[in-house]
């Protein structure tokens, strides 16, 4: 066994989320967790992809500051409300959803499941959520589209030149797409230490899973929404917020801004017309800063003022991790891993699995707080 094997190993074998054998998720309706899937995982996705999923940069820091930034946050429920009736649905640019839970963008998926985003596609629909699709997608917006029945909400790795940003949003926008999510929190480039020393566990040659259905290369990395995109190079990292006041004038979708930490950048989004902001570290995949993103919400959402929605997403795992969220002014809460873990593990049930888990911890946890609808969580249900 190679040295990086036994750390991959070792790794794994400290979570306390590590399970028995007689444990592990054979089907999605045993899953009593979202946690649940995470082995089931593991234990079905290369090893090098499953590093893919499981890993944060440097020294991973900042991945479990998102989920120790919850432990710091306490709910102070109220009693003896009339809680026989709760209503979880959010409106978000005009459209009404039962849940506040949606589907972050996540590129690749075909590295962990042979139908990729097309099986995630599928569980949005079954569950009527939003799926927010990658630029770097192994699917393209066309055909999830189709999966999905209505155009998912496209997130933009911009490509380095305007031309090739032109070309992107023209095609996404002939999709049908209505809400374009840029993505801003790569443009440095990134560290993913912990992933990389785990891929060398993985000895199998690439073309031994990245192909396409009909067995040739994929091309570009399996990357068809980059087709015809000059090096397919993105993220440049001259970027500056010219590119969002060109972007704003030249489509007619809604604008979203994703990977917003801080109250002057939030301010900021503001002044050059964006429609939301995404408060995100990228899964804690972007730069080591040690704050979570719900430790990051508080002061967006106060410079923000009410303007336009703050969504977050960011280490998200139950339903009292939503609660907190929407408590501290969040519109929305996207998820990621998680349901990475029951596509893997399972595909679209898995998908789906994870879905409904989340939502049912969110309506028990607003009917034990007392609130009835997803305006009646304000912050003075927390400490």
């Amino acid at each position: 066994m190679t040295n990086s094997r036994r750390e991959f190993l070792s790794f794994l074998a400290a979570s306390p989320l590590a399970l028995a054998q007689s444990d592990i998720l054979t089907k999605p309706a045993d899953a009593l967790s979202v946690l649940d899937f995470e082995e089931a995982a593991r234990r079905t996705v290369p090893i090098a992809h499953f590093a893919y999923i499981t890993t944060g940069v440097d020294d991973d820091a900042t991945l479990k500051a998102n989920r120790e930034g919850f432990r710091k946050i306490q709910l102070r429920p109220r009693r003896l409300v009339d809680v026989s009736k709760v209503d979880s649905s959010v409106d978000l640019f005009g459209t009404k959803w039962p849940s506040p839970i949606y589907i972050s963008a996540c590129g690749s998926q075909r590295a962990f499941h042979a139908d990729g985003e097309l099986a995630t596609a599928r569980a949005a629909r079954a569950q009527n959520a939003v799926q927010m699709l990658s630029t770097v997608s192994s699917t393209s917006v066309e055909e999830v589209g189709t999966a999905l029945g209505r155009p998912p909400w496209y997130q933009l790795y911009a490509p380095a030149t305007w031309d090739g940003v032109q070309k992107v949003m023209k095609r996404v926008e002939a999709a049908g797409c209505q809400v374009l999510v840029l993505t801003v929190d790569q443009n440095g480039g990134r560290n993913t230490e912990t992933q990389k020393r785990l891929s060398k566990a993985d000895t199998r040659t690439c073309t031994s899973c990245h192909q396409n259905p009909a067995g040739t290369p994929m091309g570009k990395m399996g990357r068809p929404m980059l087709a015809g995109i000059d090096d397919a190079i993105y993220n440049s990292p001259s970027s500056t917020w010219e590119l969002v006041d060109r972007l704003k004038n030249s489509i007619h979708m809604k604008l979203v801004i994703k990977g917003l930490e801080t109250r002057e950048d939030a301010e900021i989004a503001c002044e050059h017309g964006a429609d939301a902001i995404v408060v995100s570290n990228h899964g804690g995949r972007a730069v080591e800063t040690g704050r979570g993103t719900i430790e990051c919400l508080p002061e967006v959402v106060a410079a923000v003022r009410g303007r336009i929605p703050v969504l977050v997403d960011g280490g998200f795992r139950r339903g009292t991790d939503v609660f907190k969220a929407l408590a501290l002014g969040a519109r929305a809460v996207g998820i990621g891993r998680p349901y990475l873990w029951g596509l893997g593990a399972f595909g679209q049930p898995g998908v789906e699995r994870v879905l409904e888990i989340l939502n049912a911890e969110l309506k028990l946890t607003m009917r034990q707080c007392g609130a009835r609808s997803v305006a009646e969580i304000t912050r003075s249900f927390l400490v």
